[in-house]
């Protein structure tokens, strides 16, 4: 049966749900998601034997939204879910992760293959250091209104989701990044959600009470904390230098939706393809199609087919 708890872990404290026995699995949500996003996950996986745990994670839910934007980079992101593994007093984890939890888990991997056996990651491909900023890559491309830019500004991105909470959640959900025509550029005066947001009918693997948890929970905390991870893009390219071109080499999956716009678009769709040049060891790389980019919720069973098939793999 999960359970649910707060941990106090590098200087923070991180709210988590667990459940069952074995070898540790940590779950790592993106954003403006939850612990709770993995909730189809939890349970399939400690069933098949693993010991299972999923955190708010920093800025988010009822975790520690420590308040300056610094306290967010892929230092801090990663030093969590090391201090986490020690405080459930493991010597070592696969973590898996999803949107942004995804490059946690692909650097948690990177910078301590001690401690992570093997790494998964839904939606977002693995690192690949650019040769510059990807703030400053953007700005000498002429791009001046993808989301990541509108998102670096304290405040804007705050006011315009914070207006109504609910149609923000909604809109994200049920449209955001749901569908591979969602454009991830932010039209002038528009705003980043859409005015049709609050009107949007719910897909079917939502229902109106699961939505109403993500709002309730983002009518108390907020979206400054999972923004302030945004925010630290171009830093987190200063503080990766030492890792210029290095491999994970820990038994790899991937899993994203083919309707996912996130791998459409010009960038991820460069890593996608490259893939293999930073996993070598990839077991699978998993395109379920049909599926956007809120994969484990919308296709669970393929999803908890292949992260099991996996962790049975490499255990």
């Amino acid at each position: 049966m999960e359970s649910t708890r707060t941990v106090a872990v590098n200087g923070i404290e991180l709210f988590v749900r667990e459940q069952g026995e074995g070898p540790l699995v940590l779950l790592c949500h993106g954003w403006p998601e939850l612990s709770y996003s993995w909730r189809h996950q939890i349970g399939a996986i400690a069933d098949a034997g693993f010991r299972v745990v999923a955190p708010d994670m920093r800025g988010f839910g009822r975790s520690s939204a420590p308040q300056p934007i610094e306290a967010y980079s892929i230092f801090d992101l990663v030093g969590d879910m090391v201090a986490l593994v020690a405080e459930l007093k493991e010597s070592s984890a696969i973590i898996i992760g999803h949107d942004w939890g995804a490059p946690v888990a692909w650097h948690a991997a990177l910078f301590r293959p001690d401690l992570f056996t093997a790494v998964a990651g839904l939606s977002v491909p693995p690192p690949w250091r650019g040769k510059g900023r990807p703030l400053d890559l953007l700005s000498a491309a002429g791009v001046t209104n993808f989301y990541w830019q509108y998102f670096q500004k304290p405040g804007v991105a705050e006011t315009e989701f914070e207006r109504d909470v609910a149609a923000t959640i909604r809109g994200m959900l049920c449209g955001g990044f749901a569908d591979r025509g969602r454009s991830l550029f932010v039209p002038e005066g528009r705003g980043f959600i859409g005015r049709s947001a609050a009107s949007l009918p719910l897909p079917p693997w939502l229902t109106e009470t699961e939505l109403a948890y993500f709002i309730e929970q983002y009518k108390q905390s907020g979206f400054r904390g999972g923004l302030n991870w945004y925010r630290n893009i171009d830093r987190n390219w200063d503080l990766t230098a030492p890792w210029q071109g290095a491999q994970i080499r820990q038994p790899a999956l991937f899993i994203a939706g083919s309707n996912d716009p996130v791998i459409s678009d010009k960038m991820s769709g460069k890593h996608l393809a490259a893939i293999e040049r930073v996993l070598p060891n990839l077991k699978q790389k998993l395109i379920i199609d049909g599926a956007g980019h809120w994969i484990q919720q919308e296709k669970p069973a393929e999803v908890n087919a292949a992260l099991i098939g996996f962790l049975k793999q490499v255990t």
